[in-house]
C-alpha cells in the first residue's frame, strides 16, 4: 500500500504544481483571511498570541479543504476514477497517496502563514518555538488524515445529497483547540507541563482516529461515488 500511495502523491504534487491552481487558491484564500482579521484590529490594539494562533489555524483549515477537493478533483475532471480503483493495491492507498499529497500542501501553505501572521498580526516568537515543528507535524497528520476523507465525500454524483461532508468539520474542534493553545504557546506563555502533556496527548490521539477512520472507512466512500 505504502509504495502506490507515494507514486500516486508524486503524480498528484506534479499535476497541481503544473497547474499551478490547486494550491495558488488555497493559499490566497489563507492570505485574505489572516489580511482581513489584521484590518479588524484598531491602530492602538494588539492581537493577544490565543487570537493570532487561532487565525493561523483557521487559515489552514480553510486551505485544507481546498486543497483536497483539487487533489480529487483530478481524476473526477478526466473521468479517471475507475484507472485509480483497478491499480494492483488496497483502495485505501488513494486515500494515503492524497492525503501525503495534501500534508505536503498544507506544509508549503503553512510556510506562507506564519510570516504573514507574525508581520499582519504584529506577533512575536517569545514562546516555546521549539515545539513548532513538533505541533505542525501532528495537527497537519489530522487535518490530512480528514481531509483526505473529505475530499473523497465532495466528489461525485452523491456529492450534491450527500451532508457527510459537513460533520467533518465539528469532528475537527478538539484538534484545532489543541493545535491554537499549543501555538499561543509558540507566540507567547507556554501553558503548564501538564497542559502540555494533555494538548500534545490530543494530537496524538486525533491523528490515530482519524487514520483508523481513513483505513476503515474510505473503499465505501470511494467506491459510493460511483
Amino acid at each position: 500500500m505504502i509504495r502506490p500511495a507515494l507514486i500516486l502523491a508524486r503524480k498528484d504534487l506534479t499535476l497541481l504544481c503544473l497547474r499551478g491552481n490547486g494550491l495558488s487558491q488555497a493559499l490566497l484564500l489563507g492570505l485574505l483571511l489572516i489580511f482581513i482579521f489584521s484590518l479588524a484590529r484598531g491602530l492602538a490594539e494588539l492581537f493577544s498570541a490565543q487570537t493570532a494562533a487561532t487565525v493561523f489555524w483557521v487559515s489552514t483549515l480553510f486551505c485544507q479543504v481546498l486543497i483536497f477537493n483539487a487533489l480529487y478533483a483530478l481524476e473526477e475532471d478526466n473521468g479517471q476514477r475507475q484507472v485509480l480503483l483497478l491499480i494492483p493495491a488496497p483502495v485505501q492507498s488513494i486515500w494515503l497517496g492524497k492525503a501525503l499529497a495534501g500534508l505536503a500542501l498544507l506544509l508549503a501553505a503553512q510556510a506562507v502563514f506564519v510570516p504573514a501572521v507574525l508581520i499582519f498580526l504584529d506577533q512575536g516568537l517569545e514562546g516555546r518555538t521549539e515545539w513548532a515543528p513538533g505541533l505542525l507535524i501532528l495537527a497537519d497528520l489530522g487535518l490530512a488524515a480528514a481531509g483526505s476523507l473529505l475530499g473523497a465525500i465532495a466528489q461525485g454524483r452523491a456529492a450534491k445529497e450527500s451532508l457527510l461532508s459537513l460533520i467533518l468539520f465539528p469532528l475537527l474542534l478538539p484538534l484545532l483547540l489543541a493545535a491554537i493553545r499549543l501555538g499561543a504557546g509558540i507566540l507567547s506563555e507556554p501553558p503548564a507541563q501538564e497542559d502540555l502533556a494533555s494538548w500534545f496527548r490530543i494530537l496524538i490521539g486525533f491523528d490515530c482516529l482519524f487514520a483508523a477512520a481513513g483505513l476503515v472507512l474510505f473503499p465505501f466512500i470511494y467506491n459510493a461515488q460511483e
